[in-house]
């Protein structure tokens, strides 16, 4: 049996380890009592002129915490209690026009919802805009005590961790969390507690090899620039950037400023690069958008490769990072974030290589003051080296989830999920494990 370890070195880079290793299958499930005290919308949120699907596009109930978010086909499916359902639902995204839709409007299913880009797009060159980027950004870090929110807060989130091989789905690990977040002027690090999770895996596809990921929610969590700025940008390295300003636009018409970040010329440590969406009146970060500079091959393996077999080589080819952020009274918080990490298996003694990408993404879906200000016991807290998918024991039945929102699957992961839940149900049955 051969291992191959993946980690990051956690001053440049997020953290995060991955785990290639031979797994079998246990054909263990569980299930959950339903809560039926709400309702259930599906549908798909689209550009009005293409018809393109908007992916990450945020739904949320207008003067509730309940919000989620479109998959990367652009479909949603949002939970809302009965008491609720006479409610408002905004739909917005980056560049467009927010659209308001109430509840009674909304069809159970099959919903498809427009939106417009926004009318005015300004000129690269705004006559009021800040003429130095790189101080506006900072300026922006140094206001988040009095932007984001400042007492502690309890949030529910559901996240996911899947895994390709190629363009096959091969795991799938859900879990709901509660992430107790702690002010953002604080430097106290928050704490998450698992409530409920579920994984699938088809091994079939993997070649008998498994990849993991150490850290689970963590690696999302950890996209919180605003809560972690020195995972991209320490006091020292924000000096290897070069900040410029890019196109503005407006997002529920406000001024949103692009800021363009790039590592030096003169560095050679793989850095990052990408956008910084900050808004101009409050100097709010609302969004960021970045990647990893791998185009040293070596210097971006050695973030992650710590150990391997002699034989194997193993190279990161594309690294790349999303965080959203939400606003209620004035007052932003984290509400979405994503990580995709893609790797090259080269193996001496097979002819092709394998190609596999992980995706781990979070979404708050509901947050409440947390009144005490305490945190879960340590005993009862998830650990930074956790891996998900050996906390989750399989697929349950259709309602599992009951009234949480999640992140509705892709249409390919959801049909690979219903032929993996057929094989474990005929394995159960059979009283035999599945290969």
């Amino acid at each position: 049996m051969k291992t191959l370890l993946f980690t990051q070195k956690p001053i440049k880079t997020i953290k995060g380890i991955f785990i290639l290793f031979f797994l079998s299958i246990s054909p263990y499930l569980f299930a959950f009592q339903n809560n039926t005290n709400f309702k259930q919308y599906e549908g798909e949120v689209i550009d009005d002129e293409n018809k393109k699907p908007l992916v990450f596009a945020t739904i949320t109930v207008e003067g509730t915490n309940i919000s989620t978010i479109t998959n990367t086909e652009g479909n949603f499916l949002l939970k809302v209690p009965v008491d609720l359902t006479g409610g408002t639902v905004l739909f917005s995204f980056i560049g467009y026009t927010t659209k308001k839709i109430t509840l009674n409007d909304l069809k159970s299913t099959k919903n498809k919802i427009s939106l417009k880009t926004s009318a005015l797009q300004l000129s690269g060159v705004n006559i009021n805009a800040p003429k130095d980027a790189k101080a506006l950004f900072q300026e922006t870090l140094n206001k988040k005590g009095e932007n984001y929110f400042d007492d502690p807060t309890l949030m529910t989130a559901f996240y996911r961790e899947t895994i390709k091989k190629r363009r096959k789905n091969v795991s799938l690990s859900e879990a709901v969390v509660s992430i107790y977040k702690t002010p953002y002027s604080s430097e106290k690090r928050d704490a998450v507690e698992l409530y409920k999770a579920r994984k699938s895996t088809d091994y079939s596809k993997l070649d008998t090899v498994a990849l993991k990921l150490q850290g689970g929610p963590f690696n999302a969590l950890y996209v919180d620039i605003m809560k972690y700025p020195e995972y991209i940008f320490t006091n020292e390295s924000i000096d290897d950037y070069e900040f410029t300003f890019d196109k503005s636009t407006r997002v529920n018409d406000r001024l949103i400023y692009i800021i363009n970040f790039n590592q030096l010329k003169t560095i050679e440590t793989p850095l990052y690069q990408g956008k910084l969406y900050i808004d101009a009146e409050n100097k709010t970060l609302t969004s960021a958008v970045y990647n990893l500079n791998i185009t040293n091959r070596e210097l971006a393996a050695r973030l992650f490769v710590r150990k391997k077999p002699a034989k194997v080589d193993v190279w990161p080819t594309e690294v790349a990072y999303r965080v959203d952020y939400r606003n209620k009274n004035g007052k932003w918080y984290y509400g979405y974030s994503n990580v995709l990490l893609e790797f090259k298996v080269d193996w001496d003694d097979r002819l092709f290589n394998s190609v596999y990408s992980m995706t781990a993404e979070m979404a708050v879906t509901d947050w409440q003051k947390n009144e005490t200000g305490k945190l879960p016991k340590f005993k009862e807290r998830l650990k930074k080296s956790i891996i998900l998918s050996e906390e989750a024991l399989g697929f349950s039945d259709p309602d599992f989830w009951g009234e949480y929102n999640i992140i509705e699957p892709e249409k390919s992961i959801e049909s690979a999920i219903k032929k993996i839940q057929r094989q474990l149900r005929r394995a159960k049955k059979n009283g035999t494990s599945t290969p």
